[in-house]
């Protein structure tokens, strides 16, 4: 793991490093805020973890969100990977299109060529990644959490129902809730993982709460301004498929917000809050929860 840069903020550190990634196979960027010593002692540290969306890296997130200053306040480890594999040979959209190949890796591992190599995005971020920053940095793997904007939206989405266990809380900023049934979700999908549609259920958010609903309560913001609303968002679809399964789900429709960075930045204290309660709640190392979650 090579240190790429390192800044001082808000008392703590934010880190950008480098990594040869054996899911991958190519090399990796993930940023890491570690908070002060301070009254949260030296760890370990409930750990967050922050997935953007399409076209974004690591970099996007850590200089527009203004997360360190709440993060160093709770005492949270935030970890932003890059969204996608890149470098010589890790291919691309053939028509350099934005909303697949480079920066757009879906959080999923694709199964057709000539994506499988590389674009295994869900391991990555499930387990390698994980495993490297519960054993280089100071955490609390027991206390996790996930998050993430548009494409990364679905990501934390998915990967938080399909590992409930290991990313206790979820929340996300517009998140692509039902990729099955927008442009983008269909244009990723039938690429990586092929023509046959029974295999996009394992990566489509709406689907899976309805088989697999976790304990945990969601929330989500949605600007009502985000100009990919009706097209490509469509919360209403989750929604509904919440109501059904009966999971637990706050969704705030932001009056005049759009899809941007403004948007994050105006209520990323609000989700850092929101999971630093519930995880704060969790014992340290262990699967239990101490007495009921507030609201």
């Amino acid at each position: 793991m090579k240190q790429l840069s390192q800044a001082k903020i808000f008392g703590g550190n934010q880190s950008v490093y480098e990594h040869a990634s054996g899911a991958c196979a190519c090399d990796m960027r993930f940023a890491v805020f570690t908070p002060p010593a301070g009254e949260h002692g030296e760890g370990p540290y409930p750990v967050l973890y922050w997935l953007s969306g399409l076209t974004c890296t690591e970099e996007n997130f850590i200089s527009k969100a203004g997360a360190q200053r709440v993060a160093a306040e709770l005492g949270l480890v935030v970890v932003a990977p890059d969204t996608s594999p890149r470098g010589e040979g890790v291919p691309d959209d053939p028509d350099g299109a934005y909303d697949f190949g480079l920066g757009a890796g879906f959080y999923l591992n694709a199964t057709q060529e000539p994506w499988s190599k590389n674009y295994q995005m869900y391991d990555y971020i499930t387990q390698e990644l994980p495993a490297l920053i519960d054993a280089e940095f100071s955490i609390d793997g027991s206390r996790a959490g996930i998050m993430g904007h548009s494409m990364g939206g679905h990501g934390a989405l998915t990967i938080h129902l399909k590992n409930p266990q290991k990313f206790r809380t979820c929340s996300a900023f517009s998140p692509i809730v039902a990729p099955m049934h927008v442009p983008w979700g269909k244009k990723a999908f039938s690429n990586y993982l092929g023509t046959d549609e029974k295999t996009w259920v394992d990566y489509d958010a709406s689907a899976l709460v309805m088989k697999n609903p976790s304990t945990a309560e969601i929330l989500i913001d949605q600007g009502t301004a985000d100009n990919f609303l009706t097209e490509q968002l469509k919360p209403e679809l989750f929604a509904d498929a919440f109501q059904k399964s009966g999971q637990k789900l706050t969704l705030r429709m932001q009056d005049g917000y759009d899809h941007s960075y403004y948007f994050i930045a105006s209520f990323i204290e609000d989700h850092l809050r929101w999971h630093a309660e519930r995880l704060m709640h969790i014992l340290p190392h262990t699967k239990e929860v101490e007495g009921e979650l507030s609201e």
